[in-house]
């Protein structure tokens, strides 16, 4: 059965105390690109609570770097640095009039 997912990554699930900073932290890099090209990677860590000794862990934050852009996720929200991508122009039509050809 899938887990439950929790809404609070520094909150015990057992006590509900919050954790501020977590014991350890470890980077997991993404072997496939996005449909953007950029490459994620993932920061987990490892949570102890102080109240009951309970230990989980937890994705701490998100970064997607390639291309001309970062894009930074975490508790704080989204945050995008670097260039924005330009968007492609939309593709014209050329109309021609076969009457205007006879003459």
């Amino acid at each position: 059965m899938p887990r439950k997912k929790q809404q609070d990554i520094h909150a015990c699930p057992v006590c509900g105390n919050r954790e501020e900073k977590p014991v350890k932290t470890w980077q997991l890099i993404s072997p496939l690109p996005d449909s953007k090209g950029r490459i994620t990677i993932t920061v987990m860590g490892f949570f102890e609570c102080s109240k009951c000794g309970n230990r989980w862990r937890g994705v701490v934050s998100k970064v997607k770097a390639g291309g001309s852009t970062v894009e930074i996720s975490g508790k704080g929200g989204t945050k995008v640095v670097g260039e924005e991508e330009e968007k492609p122009s939309e593709p014209y039509t050329i109309e021609i009039d076969i009457d205007e050809e006879e003459e």
